[in-house]
């Protein structure tokens, strides 16, 4: 059973401000708590579970030791922020990362899509990223939502919320690519290795402060006919992830 103030606390992470002052974030359901209990980046806080599924995952059970506490389905339901609780979530430290030149990574301008930005940290997990930065404006990273799009990669790649002109301390005289609709065919490119990845928002793509620091402006080329005016920003993230990534395998 947990206390009035356990409650309190797990019940307020579904927010970001009070993600931020207790510096915790929630990951929810076996497959993700499995990850968590499986890696050492990320400090575990607490495991809550209901008894019928302790009974089903003694194995993640056993993992988490001391800190598993058994809760029950109402309990379960007022700090889950599903609509069908899986029977399990954990709560783990928010990570400390601090930004360097380090590439490639990405920059995301102003995304505020839960499911895209989750995606665009599966892109980065699956592609090998250093990292990725997200302006002040972003959705929150550690957010519920971000966090079960992420399937996982939140535990695997950095990420940190930073304004642009104080991630350029670090990444000035580096190249920055960035998606525009007025750029070089992206399909073509020659990116150097270490690029950083401007991505910007879904309605009004990079802002201008941003977009003028880019050294390569990349254009993803549509078909003639297409009368389609944008791509979504996770997709466009990922070819430029791939083109990226494919000049540095033949380096």
């Amino acid at each position: 059973m947990l206390s009035a103030q356990q409650l309190k606390v797990l019940t307020a992470l579904q927010v970001k401000k009070y993600r931020q002052k207790y510096q915790m974030f929630v990951l929810e359901g076996a497959k993700l708590v499995g990850e968590l209990l499986g890696q050492q980046r990320i400090q575990v806080q607490g495991v809550y579970g209901t008894v019928a599924w302790a009974s089903e995952n003694a194995s993640l059970v056993e993992r988490a030791g001391g800190l598993f506490q058994t809760i029950s389905e109402s309990e379960l339901r007022k700090i889950s922020s599903l609509s069908t609780p899986p029977g399990v979530l954990a709560i783990a430290s928010l990570p400390s990362v601090e930004p360097t030149a380090e590439g490639p990574a990405f920059y995301l301008d102003g995304i505020r899509d839960p499911g895209n930005l989750g995606t665009i940290l599966r892109i980065a997990d699956w592609f090998g990223f250093a990292a990725v930065y997200c302006s002040p404006d972003c959705t929150d990273a550690f957010s519920p939502k971000v966090v079960q799009a992420s399937m996982g990669a939140i535990l695997r790649v950095a990420v940190a919320e930073i304004a642009f002109a104080d991630l350029l301390l670090h990444w000035s005289g580096r190249p920055i690519a960035g998606a525009v609709l007025d750029g070089d065919d992206a399909l073509r490119a020659a990116l150097p290795t270490g690029t950083l990845l401007v991505i910007g928002s879904e309605s009004e793509g990079i802002r201008p402060e941003t977009a003028q620091h880019l050294t390569h402006r990349l254009t993803i080329p549509r078909a003639p006919h297409s009368r389609a005016e944008s791509l979504n920003a996770a997709v466009a993230a990922g070819i430029l992830a791939a083109v990226l990534t494919k000049k540095q395998d033949t380096e």
